[in-house]
């Protein structure tokens, strides 16, 4: 296959000669009318009506006891890890191949990563990879899982759902009982993906959902902490408004919290977005149907759903035979204007993470040196 007959066919989806983005954002619905309520009400900040709407609106679409807005998909994490009591010293473990927003968030709570292996299934961690490092490394005692070696902790299991596509959660579950560690899920790039049924996000304990301007749906910035109970939700609200106790005017902090509040001027943006979700996800599943059916007899292999999940394919993704074919597609797509991208390069490939343990990473690895996303915005026409 032809990398300039792949330019011809996306074009020929988007209809346009102008370059095309990997995923850009699209405002068609009531995104002018709610920003300029909050303008015309001067609520702007971080109190105001449309962020209580917007909570709402994802606990009822994802099925999360409570959802706590957040400033940004960072921030949601960060206090995902502190509420499932990651602190100072502590490990956590997750997948090199992300992106490194998952690793600061941990970081910058003075916890370290553990890098493991990825899934063939899902490009997510792998549940397997986590358990055979346990099994080598790791140790139940009464101050909880620790590591053999270090004798630091092992408080959380981080999985990040790889462009949309739900990692093995009954699996990874199961390790963390086992191993008696919490599960936080890094959904930042997975609103609108389910596990047999369920929103991803609400099977751990904690999830953490993006709406940066480049995600499914977008509030310019911004984030959202999924609760697994009401009374977790309440206080991981209470941590990321500043800890403040309620009161009408005296200002009283139980604790050093957050300022992670997200403004009501973005959440008028996620009340909008989130009335066009479902348009959006439908139209990415056919853009995703046309991509398989143009890469099927080629030697480009499309990354499809795993067959548990429902994903809403957030970024389209290939991998190709080679680091040859790989570098060539890059060379001539963005040369042609049409945006495409290598993955992240893995993260203990990072000066700040080169030092981290980790297990095998030959999947890893593999993905790193062979995928490519390309074009994945929601349209409404599509290629026959």
């Amino acid at each position: 296959m032809k990398e300039t007959s792949i330019v011809e066919f996306v074009r020929d989806i988007y209809q346009t000669n102008d370059f095309i983005p990997l995923h850009a954002p699209t405002f068609n619905g009531n995104e002018k009318a709610y920003v300029m309520e909050t303008l015309d009400s001067t609520f702007v900040s971080s109190v105001g009506k449309f962020v209580d709407d917007f909570e709402k609106k994802i606990e009822e679409y994802t099925g999360s006891a409570k959802a706590v807005a957040t400033v940004n998909g960072t921030a949601a994490l960060h206090a995902a890890l502190y509420m499932a009591g990651v602190k100072q010293g502590d490990l956590v473990i997750t997948q090199a191949l992300t992106f490194v927003a998952t690793c600061n968030a941990l970081h910058h709570m003075g916890a370290e990563p553990i890098f493991v292996d990825v899934s063939p299934v899902s490009l997510g961690l792998c549940p397997k990879a986590v358990d055979e490092y346990l099994n080598e490394y790791a140790e139940q005692t009464e101050a909880g899982c620790v590591h053999k070696t270090t004798g630091q902790r092992i408080q959380a299991v981080v999985p990040m759902h790889t462009f949309g596509h739900p990692v093995e959660l009954d699996e990874l579950l199961a390790v963390c009982l086992k191993w008696n560690i919490t599960l936080v899920e890094d959904a930042a790039e997975s609103l609108g993906s389910f596990y047999k049924g369920r929103h991803t996000g609400t099977i751990g304990d904690f999830g953490a959902v993006s709406f940066n301007g480049n995600k499914v749906i977008t509030t310019g910035g911004g984030g959202m902490v999924l609760c697994k109970t009401l009374e977790l939700g309440q206080r991981t609200k209470h941590i990321t408004t500043t800890a403040k106790v309620p009161h009408p005017y005296e200002f009283f902090h139980d604790e050093a919290g957050f300022n992670y509040r997200m403004p009501n001027l973005n959440a008028a943006l996620g009340c909008a977005q989130m009335e066009v979700l479902e348009n959006y996800l439908e139209k990415k599943r056919r853009l995703a149907d046309a991509y398989k059916a143009f890469f099927e007899k080629s030697e480009f292999k499309f990354v499809v759903e795993p067959e548990y999940a429902q994903s809403n394919y957030w970024l389209n993704a290939i991998i190709c035979p080679d680091k040859q074919s790989r570098e060539g597609m890059l060379s001539v797509t963005n040369a042609a204007g049409v945006m495409t991208r290598p993955i992240w390069q893995l993260m203990h490939r990072l000066p700040m993470f080169k030092n981290a343990m980790r297990g095998d990473l030959s999947y890893s690895e593999f993905i790193e040196a062979h995928l490519i996303n390309i074009p994945s915005t929601p349209v409404s026409f599509v290629s026959k």
